[in-house]
């Protein structure tokens, strides 16, 4: 009873999450999320099983049919939806905490220079936006907002909101920065970006 109970929360999270979820039936046969992430707790589960071939096995099969890739190393807490989906990809010592989301094409990897623990952390209640790439072993602080297509390589502070291509923070709270733009004339002017 208590996996039936923990399911449905799931898809009352969903939702909750996307306006265009009309039905439970239609989240279970229609939302690949819901598909890799049922293929990723099993291979998960394999995983820390020592079963590592099998648990990589099932990981790829759901990669080439859902466009999904999660390694069966990564630790991956209750509600975590992926919207859209396609082209996401989770690194091995990712650990993302309870009600993440994140959208298509968002990287959660390393940077090719560590070892041991080289993937991000992503703490409870964070939104990551389409495109985004968090790299190496930084933490996402709880209740941050990624915008589409940052690269973020530092870690963030909570409830903050950063963008960019080079991220840097524009709100932390209630208190929003701005940084300054020098002109070829010399003229300083506050923007936003």
């Amino acid at each position: 009873m208590a996996v039936i109970k923990s399911i449905i929360r799931y898809l009352d999270h969903i939702k909750e999450m996307d306006p265009a979820a009309r039905s439970y039936l239609a989240i279970i046969l229609l939302y690949p999320c819901v598909h890799i992430m049922w293929n990723y707790r099993i291979a998960n589960y394999l995983y820390k099983k020592n079963l590592i071939f099998l648990a990589s096995y099932l990981a790829l099969r759901g990669r080439k049919k859902w466009g999904i890739e999660i390694h069966p190393g990564a630790e991956i807490g209750k509600n975590f939806f992926i919207d859209h989906g396609m082209g996401v990809v989770i690194g091995e010592t990712t650990i993302i905490g309870d009600n993440v989301t994140i959208f298509q094409g968002v990287t959660l990897g390393g940077t090719g220079k560590e070892t041991g623990k080289r993937h991000p952390t992503i703490e409870d209640n964070v939104i990551i936006g389409a495109g985004a790439k968090v790299l190496g072993p930084i933490v996402i602080s709880k209740g941050s907002k990624i915008g589409a297509g940052a690269i973020v390589i530092k870690d963030t502070q909570e409830n903050s909101t950063t963008v960019g291509l080079a991220a840097h923070t524009i709100k932390i709270g209630n208190k929003t920065f701005s940084r300054q733009i020098v002109y070829k004339d010399g003229e300083n002017k506050s923007s936003l970006l």
